[in-house]
């Protein structure tokens, strides 16, 4: 707990310093790209039938379900073994979640993008309403889904590097995420900027919580 408190502000700052705030302005131009290339509409034209919907679907609810069991259930499974990696790993993971929330928040709050339509119409992928809170913090760029998967993903990758079987289920689960998400409530290139500005993220809170494990 000391660990996370004393860490967070400081955490969350480091997202945006030194060469990680180039990956924000990557983040931004790649949607920029797919965006006025016209790949985000034509992405959503092919996977939005009502089969993929069927198989991707899951993604929405176990993204928005399990980083909030996740990091309770690590910190119990720690105690209960006295184990203090695992412990420290449910506090980094935790942590990496609330700083992926808090970020996509602001960015979704000023940016207002619009999400997708539940049918085929008119394309609106372009469709941004700039300003504060014009499209709230919940729907729009870049998808927070996609930003807390990757956020824990990467956390826990860095954190255990010897046990790579994990850290690939980790990273498996992080793009199932991303990708079903980017077939049902999100553009593509909210999947793409989430991934990146996720994964920044996870660097940052897992080297910082790194140091005390090795410690």
């Amino acid at each position: 707990m000391k660990q996370f408190l004393a860490t967070l502000p400081r955490n969350v700052i480091g997202c945006f310093t030194g060469r990680r705030i180039v990956w924000h302005l990557i983040a931004i131009v790649f949607t920029v790209i797919l965006v006025l290339s016209g790949f985000d509409w034509r992405y959503f034209l092919v996977t939005r039938s009502p089969e993929m919907r069927h198989w991707m679907w899951p993604a929405v609810v176990i993204g928005m379900f399990l980083p909030i069991c996740l990091p309770f259930v690590l910190l119990a499974v720690g105690f209960i073994a006295r184990n203090a990696k695992i412990i420290l790993t449910g506090w980094a993971v935790g942590q990496a979640e609330i700083i992926g929330a808090i970020i996509t928040a602001a960015y979704k709050a000023v940016t207002g993008r619009v999400h997708p339509p539940h049918e085929v119409g008119t394309d609106i992928s372009h469709v941004f309403q700039f300003g504060f809170l014009r499209g709230g913090v919940f729907w729009g760029w870049p998808s927070s889904h996609t930003t807390v998967a990757f956020a824990m993903a990467v956390t826990v990758f860095t954190l255990w590097p010897k046990q790579w079987w994990l850290g690939l289920l980790a990273v498996l689960y992080a793009f199932y995420i991303g990708i079903g998400v980017s077939m049902t409530i999100h553009w593509y290139s909210d999947f793409v900027a989430g991934a990146i500005i996720g994964s920044v993220v996870g660097m940052v809170v897992g080297r910082s919580f790194q140091g005390n494990i090795e410690h």
